[in-house]
Order: C-alpha cells, then structure tokens, then sequence
C-alpha cells in the first residue's frame, strides 16, 4: 500500500486528479480499448473532480474513451432528484467533461428488479473488461461505498440497508431531515472495488482521522471495510495532514520518507 500525505485537501486533490490523467494518458485509450474508471460520490471526491476538470479544460487529459462505473445510488429516488447520485455526478463531473453518454455507467435505483440490477452491473464491469482504476472515499467509520462495518469483504454490488448513522450524516444533504433521507441503496461490494487493477482512496479531515489509522495499522476486518485494501497488490491512500492525527509517529514518518523522492503524478502528463 502507498500512502501520499499531502499538505492539505486541495493538494490531496490535485495529486489524486494528476495520478488519474497520467493513468488514463499512458493507457492511451481507444474506442476499441476504453480505460474503465470507477467512480464515488460524496463530498471526498470533490476536489479531485474540480481538478480533473481543469486539467480537462487545459488540453491535458480526455474522457472521449473512458468508461466510468459509479459507486452507489440510493433506491427509490427519481434520477433526476438534486440529491440522486446520478444528479450529483452530472452536476460536478459529467457535464463538465468530453465523456459520452453512452460510456456513463450508474446503478438504477428505480428498477423493476433490484436484484437483476445488480447482478447486471457486475456483468457489465466484467464485459467492460474489469475496472482499471477505482477511485473512493472513506467514511469516518471506514465504509467504502455503502460497505458500512459489518458488510463481508467478499460481497459484491447488492441493496444495502443504510446504517443510522450514515441516514444522519446525509440529512444535510436533505434539509437536514433525517426523514427524507433513503433508507436503502444500491452499492458495489468490497470485493467489487478490490477487483479493480488499482484502488486510489481520498481521505481528508480530522473527522477520517481513526478511519485512516484502522485502514493503514489495524487489522483487516469486516467492521472497517476500507482495511480491505490492505490486501490489494496496487493500493493507494492520499490523505492530508488533519487525517493522519490517529496514525504512529513512525508510521507517518515512513510513508513521508518512502514517497520523498518519488515523481509527482503531474510530471507524468
């Protein structure tokens, strides 16, 4: 696993969004051999996307021969709600972007049949040829997705039964209204993502601090489904300095001295 500490968020970001084109860019993707990129929602991906969109706009990376595949969509709102994840990446990264409609993956949480969605939407990954790069973020209790603690390392895109927790932290995004938040969602599984030839992880805030601790020293385990990544041949965390207050001193101080010298992500557009 590598661990970037960056300065702060906005740094974070950027060495997330430069990671993301130089890999895109070096794949040199085709309509014949699209470079596949999953996708997050939530307020960690933020700055990342704000990036890649300048670096968009500057001539540096193009979307024309990516795949996405998003993370999660709530069940039982209409896509076109503000607060849909299909609305929010429309909203902060498509439409922003040269990306082909054609080309956006997102799970419907409005199906017939919940189940037969997400049993597709694995079937579609793999047609797609498996996912090169899976960008995400982290609750602070260490979910991925909507893999809150408790959900198996091995599951896979299913309907989840969102946490109390999880419900009260989204009410902001509803008015602050617990009641209006969805109960149930359709996300990818742990395994989903570890799949993924590489995992890139955007952590940030004090608030994520014990999250990161248990993703980099704790042991795996279902409880924090982010230790998974432990596990992966290709991991990488880039956090800021506020979600390193829970890590050792010497953890911290191995990581900055083992990424001293390697090449910044932009150098590499």
């Amino acid at each position: 696993m590598r661990v970037i500490i960056e300065p702060n968020y906005e740094t974070a970001s950027k060495w997330a969004a430069c990671y993301i084109a130089a890999k895109i860019n070096k794949a040199r993707p085709a309509a014949e051999k699209p470079f596949i990129l999953g996708l997050p929602t939530g307020s960690s991906p933020l700055g990342t996307y704000r990036e890649l969109i300048k670096l968009y706009r500057e001539g540096m990376v193009s979307f024309k021969n990516v795949i996405t595949f998003n993370m999660d969509e709530y069940a039982g709102i209409p896509e076109e709600h503000p607060e849909s994840y299909h609305s929010f990446m429309w909203n902060h990264f498509f439409s922003h972007i040269d990306i082909q409609k054609e080309n956006v993956n997102l799970l419907n949480g409005n199906a017939s049949d919940l189940e037969k969605e997400c049993a597709g939407y694995e079937d579609r990954i793999k047609e797609a040829g498996g996912i090169d790069l899976f960008l995400g973020g982290i609750g602070p209790d260490g979910h991925v997705a909507f893999n809150e603690p408790g959900s198996s390392i091995s599951s896979r895109t299913r309907i989840k039964s969102l946490t109390t927790d999880t419900i009260l932290a989204n009410a902001r995004f509803f008015g602050g209204d617990p009641g209006k938040v969805p109960k149930t969602a359709l996300t990818v599984g742990v395994a989903t993502v570890m799949d993924a030839k590489e995992v890139l992880i955007v952590v940030n805030g004090h608030h994520k601090a014990r999250a990161l601790q248990q993703a980099i020293e704790g042991g795996i385990s279902q409880m924090w489904t982010i230790t998974a990544l432990q596990l992966h041949p290709r991991g990488i965390i880039v956090c800021d300095e506020a979600a390193c207050a829970e890590i050792k001193v010497g953890t911290y101080n191995y990581f900055k001295d083992i990424e001293k010298n390697n090449l910044n992500p932009d150098i590499l557009l």
